[in-house]
């Protein structure tokens, strides 16, 4: 049985960052995207992610706090690396960061609402890529730091679920060894020993 939703799921990837480039969405689109990142299970309905856009200068001064929150952990960068800090956030037109918002619950445990938040990510690089942007996620360093994700608008309960590049990409990406699923499933039977 075709299916064009199935064909699509079964060819998307993620370009390389640096081949991403304007346009970006529009303000339009990226309402769109938000939307369909936000219909995903969200047991009690939590709302437990929220999304942020790092578009314009705020992407070069992000570059520029990194670059300089490593070089306080590191010293002195040498040219490839400090530049490498200064362009994190500006290589493609967009980012969009999916951040975990932990919420108090009594039945329902912190882990799966982390859970929701990465099936609002993959929603959300679904629909920019349905719309016709190309996408890549990434974490990187500055997530795991209390100091870098204060950088990047979180508080100090949040937690980085990933960081979505969007743009226009113009190129075929080349694609990447897939798992064989055969060998990761199988048919209950009983209980484990």
């Amino acid at each position: 049985m075709a299916s064009p939703i199935i064909d699509f799921l079964l060819t998307r990837n993620s370009p390389p960052i640096q081949e991403l480039h304007g346009p970006a969405p529009s303000d339009a689109e990226i309402a769109t995207i938000l939307t369909a990142a936000s219909r995903v299970p969200d047991h009690g309905r939590l709302e437990p992610w929220r999304f942020i856009l790092y578009r314009g200068d705020a992407r070069v001064e992000i570059g520029r706090k990194l670059a300089a929150l490593a070089e306080q952990r590191e010293g002195p960068l040498p040219e490839g690396r400090r530049n490498q800090e200064l362009t994190r956030f500006s290589r493609a037109p967009l980012v969009i960061g999916i951040v975990s918002v932990p919420k108090e619950h009594p039945k329902i445990p912190q882990w799966e609402m982390f859970l929701s938040g990465g099936m609002a990510a993959m929603n959300l690089m679904t629909a920019a890529n349905a719309l016709g942007y190309g996408t890549n996620m990434i974490t990187n360093w500055y997530s795991d730091l209390p100091e870098g994700r204060a950088i990047l608008g979180l508080a100090p309960q949040e937690r980085v679920i990933g960081f979505v590049h969007i743009g226009t990409f113009s190129g075929t990406a080349s694609e990447r060894p897939r798992p064989d699923v055969s060998k990761l499933y199988a048919d209950y039977s009983g209980p484990w020993a």
